[in-house]
Formats: structure tokens, C-alpha cells, sequence
């Protein structure tokens, strides 16, 4: 991206959100499934780098006055805070459109492949995906039930990691079984992360979190560690990762997604 020109600004904002940090799951997810289904790395890396600028674009928007009205974000101020509300959404919206972009110059994907991985990152991105989940979220009135909490998270949180997985198995050349299984070790992922994300906005330590706690609460939002208590959601979080584990028996060299989905369950950040 070139930063001559008037767009200097949103690139700088763009690049702020997108090099704060974090722990890089989702590309993290594409390269080792790619890895684990025996393809070239190289090849999952337009797509690794594609979901993190998604994800990237969807917490600089959750964080907006109109959305969560968050101050902080990854220990930094949040990108509407150090370039302004106009600037923060249009670098979330432009870090959705070079996404696709990055996947289109990709280099060692044919253009089926191509297309493969768009299609699976746009419905997830969707209505019935990651949106579609947040205004759930946003919208909703009545109280929540345990399943409509669970089928929330599944479309706000677990269809992005899903995406993930599956498109790392796209970029490898994997057959349709290893991706519906590498498909459903993310729901199964993407439900236990949100648990403990409820958990962590009750009991973690905001220095760690780099963001505040207690912001559903402030917000009245009920989540499934409110709903359920966290006892309660600690053993689901856990029976949940307990299945993602078994899922995995299906693919070889899975050392490091075991230890990956370990580590998300007993994270305290």
C-alpha cells in the first residue's frame, strides 16, 4: 500500500489496529491446518494474512461509540480513539477489501483455489456469519437462552475460526472429509473460546486482557458466564475442548493444534 497521497491517514490507521497485537489464532489455524493436510505453506499464507485483517476490521468496529464504545484494545488506544470515529471505520471497511484482495495476488493458488477461499471467508464474514452474529448481539431484547447464547457465539466468534481451519485444508488440496472435520474441530474451538472470553471479562486482570472487564455487565449484556455461572462454564469450555482434542485424532503431525487448543482453554488473557 503506498502512503503518498491524502489516504496516508487511514493507512496509518489501518497499520496501527492491524500491528497491535494479539495472539494471531486465526492465521495461526490456516497454516498449521494446511500443514497438518501436508500442503505448502507458502500457499496458506495469502489467506493466513487475509483473516487476521478481517478480524483486524471487526474489533476496530466492535470497539466504535455505536457498537461496544470500548476505549482500549490490545493495550493501546482503540483506532477510533487515535484517529477519530470516520477514520476507524473506514480502515476497518478497507482492511475487509484488501483481505480479498491479498487472497486474489496470492501467488501458487490456482484460481479455483482462489475462488474457494473468498467464497468460505465472505460467508463467514456474512450475515449468517460473524455479522450476522453481532447483530444478534447488538439487537437483541428478550433474555437470552443457553442455546441462543451458544448459537450466537458459533456465528460471532466460531464462524471466522472455522473459516480459519477450513481454509487452510482448501489451500493444502484436502479432500472434503478433512475439511468438514477440520470444520467441526472449530465449532467445537470457537464456542469453548468465547466461554472463557466470558469468563476472562468477569475474572481476568485488565493489564493482561489489554482491554476493560466487566464492559457486558456495564452494557447488560447477558453471556453464558453470567447465564450459566462460571463453574458451570469453565465445565463446558472444558467438555467442549475435550471434543475439538478427539477431532483431531482424524489428522496427523497435530501436535501443535493440541497444544494450541489446550493453551486457549486455560489462557488467562
Amino acid at each position: 500500500m503506498s502512503k503518498t497521497g491524502a489516504q496516508h491517514e487511514i493507512i496509518d490507521a489501518m497499520w496501527y489496529s492491524l500491528s497491535a497485537g494479539g495472539k494471531r489464532i486465526r492465521p495461526a489455524l490456516v497454516l498449521e491446518f494446511c500443514h497438518v493436510c501436508g500442503g505448502n505453506l507458502k500457499n496458506a499464507l495469502p489467506a493466513a494474512c487475509a483473516l487476521e485483517m478481517v478480524h483486524t476490521f471487526s474489533l476496530i468496529h466492535d470497539d466504535l461509540p455505536c457498537m461496544d464504545d470500548d476505549d482500549l484494545r490490545r493495550r493501546k488506544p482503540s483506532c477510533h480513539k487515535a484517529y477519530g470515529e470516520a477514520m476507524a471505520l473506514l480502515a476497518g471497511d478497507a482492511l475487509l477489501n484488501i483481505a480479498y484482495e491479498t487472497i486474489c495476488h496470492g501467488e501458487g493458488l490456482s484460481a479455483e483455489t482462489k475462488l474457494a477461499l473468498i467464497s468460505e471467508l465472505s460467508a463467514a464474514v456474512g450475515v449468517n456469519g460473524m455479522i450476522g452474529g453481532q447483530v444478534i448481539d447488538t439487537c437483541c431484547e428478550e433474555a437470552p437462552s443457553e442455546n441462543s447464547l451458544l448459537e450466537m457465539y458459533s456465528m460471532k466468534t466460531g464462524a471466522l475460526l472455522k473459516a480459519a481451519c477450513r481454509m487452510g485444508c482448501t489451500a493444502a488440496g484436502a479432500d472434503r472429509e478433512k475439511t468438514e472435520q477440520a470444520g467441526l474441530y472449530a465449532e467445537k474451538l470457537g464456542l469453548a473460546f468465547q466461554i472463557i472470553d466470558d469468563i476472562l471479562d468477569i475474572t481476568g486482570d485488565e493489564k493482561l486482557l489489554g482491554k476493560p472487564i466487566g464492559s457486558d455487565a456495564a452494557e447488560g449484556k447477558q453471556t453464558y458466564a453470567s447465564l450459566m455461572g462460571i463453574e458451570r462454564s469453565r465445565k463446558m469450555a472444558s467438555e467442549l475442548t475435550d471434543e475439538a482434542l478427539g477431532i483431531l485424532d482424524s489428522f496427523e503431525n497435530s501436535s501443535f493444534l493440541r497444544e494450541l487448543t489446550i493453551y486457549l482453554l486455560k489462557r488467562n488473557y
